[in-house]
């Protein structure tokens, strides 16, 4: 999305000023959503995971067996409000998990192991 505004000055000539949208993010209002991907293991143990803003990268604590979707709210992180340039919007991050690929075959045996493991956790047999 761009946005184009001309200024007119007290010459002939006019200002124009260009601004392209940070495809990173959407916006609604003062607030920004942003997709954060995060490798499987960090999801399901947890971790710090670098978050990018407006104003640069700040680290976000992934709790433990969190999951693909799960949002997570930075206050302040966002637009600064209308009128109000002290007081800004908030940046919301979605979890999507990255699933491994090229898988070695002993981390093939490790999912198997655990698949295994799962299905009478539950008391259900997994569907495939």
């Amino acid at each position: 999305h761009r946005s184009r505004t001309a200024f007119p000055t007290r010459r002939a000539s006019e200002l124009v000023i260009t601004i392209e949208a940070d495809r990173r993010f959407s916006r609604k209002g003062a607030s920004l959503y942003v997709d954060l991907p995060i490798p499987l293991a960090d999801a399901v143990l947890g971790g710090e995971q670098r978050v990018h803003t407006l104003n640069g990268s700040v680290m976000l604590n992934v709790p433990p067996e969190s999951q693909n979707g799960q949002v997570f709210r930075l206050r302040g992180r966002g637009i600064p409000h209308l009128n109000q340039p002290d007081s800004r919007g908030d940046l919301f991050a979605s979890l999507k998990v990255v699933l491994p690929t090229n898988l070695s075959d002993e981390e093939r045996q490790l999912f198997r192991d655990m698949r295994e493991r799962r299905e009478g956790h539950d008391g259900k047999k997994a569907e495939a």
